[in-house]
């Protein structure tokens, strides 16, 4: 990989990392597509992996969050129509989602 395509590979990253709450986050749609793998399987691990993940990692956004974060990313429109409340990850979160989804 060159370093210019690490420098977009980056920028791109950087562009999903939302603040919320006071802190940076990153969706669970987007680090599941980050990760190459479902949400509804982000999800689950999350779910059987509850004892890994306080509220200082991840949390569920609010209707009014919700709708604040598909009214202002255009890349998360869809989210407009789905009845789930979204996760949000924060980095320790994240870096937590790749360690139970590299584990199962």
């Amino acid at each position: 990989m060159t370093a210019k395509e690490s420098l977009t590979r980056v920028e791109r990253i950087e562009r999903l990392i939302l603040v919320i709450r006071g802190q940076r986050i990153m969706l669970d749609a987007d680090l599941a597509r980050l990760y190459g793998v479902s949400t509804k399987r982000l999800n689950e691990q999350v779910k059987r992996n509850k004892e890994r993940f306080p509220e200082r990692f991840v949390f569920r956004l609010t209707s009014k969050e919700k709708a604040e974060v598909v009214a202002n990313c255009d890349h998360l429109r869809n989210l407009k129509f789905s009845p789930v409340l979204p996760y949000a990850f924060t980095e320790h979160g994240a870096i937590m989602a790749a360690t139970v989804l590299n584990a199962s």
